[in-house]
């Protein structure tokens, strides 16, 4: 029996290469494909060796040509971290609008299901909690975090049009924090930022008074629930993350009793638009993919601290990457 195809975008990524390694477990014939813009090709090169995985070099904001068949196609292509999008702006944008526009046209030429990832900043700094699907959110368009946001929501929207007029099986997945291996430490997220601190024996930064909250889901989890949410019958967005919310002053506070580290927690300025709380509302996922989180973070965070340790002490102190302006 032939082997089912799946394409995916941004697979030199976090959240792409552990996928790529889920759907190659899964038996799937895996097409790579990602511009290392914000991806590393580290993070998939154990698969290089596998028959059943073949790599693009290739940014998806242009068009895309894939010979073959094609059943699923899983959109990961874009800036993640607020580092990314605010270095790389307009890339962001393109990612999002025009990247979607391609892959979406793909889907529908090879009549494959495609998945695409929208993201909690939908929901921008949310005046309901925890935020449920069919809350509308709270973006500011034009703020710094606008090319991001405003992505996701037209990536959305593009998607639904395409589901709605064109007949294309659509999933819509909105992530929360995730975390785990192959994070990079110097994304300027919460999670890697402390842990990154901490093993350079710094003192913890903390925005704002450290009030404002997250919720982390550890990768694991996240990639069984967008593996769900693919192969299930659902074309409406759903939250995939874990309700689990903590603040970031006790997070801190996790990660420096997680790490043995004598440093103190200093508080800087709140950057603009910054999300105050944030946790989903997982009735969706539990009721429609039987899915909820199972790693406790108290675990995921271990595995993950051990992973940014076993790094070459060279990586703790790597600073981001400058991104020339186009």
């Amino acid at each position: 029996m032939e082997k089912k195809r799946i394409l995916i975008t941004g697979a030199a990524g976090f959240l792409g290469s552990h996928l790529c390694d889920r759907f190659i477990k899964e038996g799937y014939t895996v097409t790579g494909m990602d511009n290392l813009i914000t991806g590393d090709l580290k993070n998939i090169e154990h698969l290089f060796k596998l028959a059943e995985f073949e790599f693009y070099h290739h940014d998806v904001s242009k068009f895309i040509h894939v010979p073959g068949k094609l059943d699923y196609i899983l959109h990961f292509a874009s800036p993640a971290s607020p580092i990314d999008y605010l270095k790389i702006p307009i890339q962001t944008l393109k990612v999002g609008a025009l990247g979607t526009h391609n892959c979406l046209g793909l889907a529908k030429a090879k009549s494959a299901r495609i998945l695409v990832a929208s993201t909690s900043e939908v929901y921008g700094d949310p005046l309901v909690h925890p935020q449920v699907e069919e809350y509308w959110g709270n973006v500011n368009p034009v703020g710094p975090r606008g090319v991001y946001d405003e992505a996701k929501r037209f990536m959305e929207s593009i998607t639904r049009a395409y589901h709605t007029f064109h007949g294309v099986e659509t999933r819509i997945v909105r992530i929360f924090n995730t975390y785990g291996p192959r994070m990079r430490l110097n994304d300027g997220r919460a999670l890697p930022a402390f842990i990154g601190q901490a093993l350079r024996g710094e003192d913890l930064t903390v925005f704002g008074d450290g009030s404002q909250t997250r919720s982390f889901c550890y990768v694991d989890d996240l990639v069984e629930g967008i593996y769900r949410l693919l192969m299930s019958d659902y074309s409406m967005p759903v939250n995939i993350g874990n309700p689990d919310e903590i603040s970031l002053k006790e997070f801190a506070e996790e990660i420096l009793e997680l790490t043995g580290r004598k440093v103190k927690i200093v508080y800087k300025p709140l950057p603009e638009d910054d999300p105050k709380q944030r946790q989903p509302d997982i009735t969706k996922a539990k009721q429609i993919l039987k899915w909820q989180p199972s790693v406790d973070r108290k675990e995921g965070l271990k595995i993950t601290y051990d992973y940014f340790k076993s790094l070459p002490p060279e990586e703790w102190n790597k600073l981001p990457k400058e991104f020339a302006k186009k």
